[in-house]
């Protein structure tokens, strides 16, 4: 890819629906439609990811209101979960676009809590997290590298990351639906 190539999302944009209860305690559809939030990179063009759904440490499925999306904070809260989906578009081949383009992502999202240790590793965006993170890809593929090896994640692969780290790389040349559950291992 070019620096003026464009990525054209051959994708719908996340859909989220989700449950509750009405005033009588009938199970109903709360929310119907576009998250609350997406966000995108302007260095990256065609990356979105949205946050569809957090809970809190002890958190029952029913009871508590959602809560507040943050648009662009990578970590759930402390004992909770994130559901996430994130559209990956394909890397620059180009090593100064590349470059733009990390910077970009690490100027945008709010990384606290990751550590980053990319150094001379194979990847400007290697970080780990303390997180159990159950990785689902929808659409196209991806891969997960790892400081020794990595795996191509085709659609319908499950990854199961536990708190090493690790980057996405998408060398495709297409857009890469992929699904992220990350669950907090702080107590």
């Amino acid at each position: 890819m070019g620096k003026h190539t464009e990525i054209v999302h051959e994708l719908l944009p996340f859909r989220r629906v989700v449950t509750g209860v009405d005033d009588e305690g009938n199970s109903t559809i709360t929310h119907d439609g576009l998250p609350p939030t997406t966000l995108t990179v302007d260095a990256r063009p065609g990356f979105r990811s949205a946050d569809l759904y957090r809970t809190n440490k002890g958190q029952s499925a029913l009871g508590y209101p959602p809560l507040e999306l943050e648009e662009n904070c990578l970590l759930p809260p402390v004992g909770g979960t994130v559901l996430r989906v994130v559209d990956f578009p394909p890397e620059s081949n180009d090593a100064d676009e590349h470059r733009r383009q990390v910077a970009g992502t690490l100027g945008t999202l709010s990384m606290d809590g990751a550590e980053f240790r990319s150094g001379s590793l194979r990847h400007p965006l290697m970080h780990a997290h303390h997180t159990t993170d159950y990785v689902i890809v929808t659409h196209g593929e991806i891969y997960a590298l790892m400081e020794e090896g990595e795996v191509l994640l085709t659609v319908g692969d499950v990854l199961i990351q536990r708190g090493t780290n690790h980057a996405w790389s998408n060398r495709s040349g297409k857009v890469a639906r992929v699904v992220f559950v990350l669950i907090d291992d702080k107590q």
